[in-house]
């Protein structure tokens, strides 16, 4: 059974990130994901500028989404977020996103990101640091049983 997730952060649809059928756009959805990571990192307490700061990034080298609903302006979604996997060099975010309004779940998926020296594409470990702050938020079995990634 997959854990529940600890985190989400609202999003509130704007009219442009529709489409002529008035639902959201496919490819917000991504969008959204990117918004729950940078997020997610916040709320850790290992941001994005630390990373960078300590010399590491990450790319992004997979994306999954699953559409479950239509979303349509001016709803209010909560992005969940969490490591689904925390590997030697990658890392796989999963998502959930549900509706404000009703609970109903919309979109779920993931992106598998791998560390980087900073200014180059050349893969180094996941800093430590971020480590220890999903292990203190989310617990040390976090990112190990869900995913089934090689580093």
């Amino acid at each position: 059974m997959s854990r529940p997730f600890r985190f989400h952060t609202p999003i509130k649809v704007r009219y442009n990130e529709t489409d002529q059928q008035g639902h959201v756009n496919f490819a917000h959805f991504l969008s959204y994901f990117d918004v729950g990571l940078t997020e997610y990192l916040d709320m850790v307490g290992y941001p994005y500028a630390a990373m960078l700061d300590e010399g590491v990034d990450i790319v992004y080298i997979e994306s999954h989404c699953n559409y479950d609903a239509p979303v349509y302006w001016p709803e209010v979604l909560r992005i969940h977020s969490r490591i689904g996997h925390l590997g030697t060099r990658s890392i796989r975010f999963d998502f959930e996103i549900r509706a404000e309004r009703d609970d109903r779940r919309v979109a779920r998926g993931h992106i598998v990101a791998v560390s980087v020296t900073k200014g180059s594409l050349e893969p180094c470990p996941i800093p430590e640091r971020l480590r220890q702050a999903v292990d203190r938020y989310e617990g040390p079995e976090a990112g190990e049983a869900e995913a089934e990634m090689t580093d």
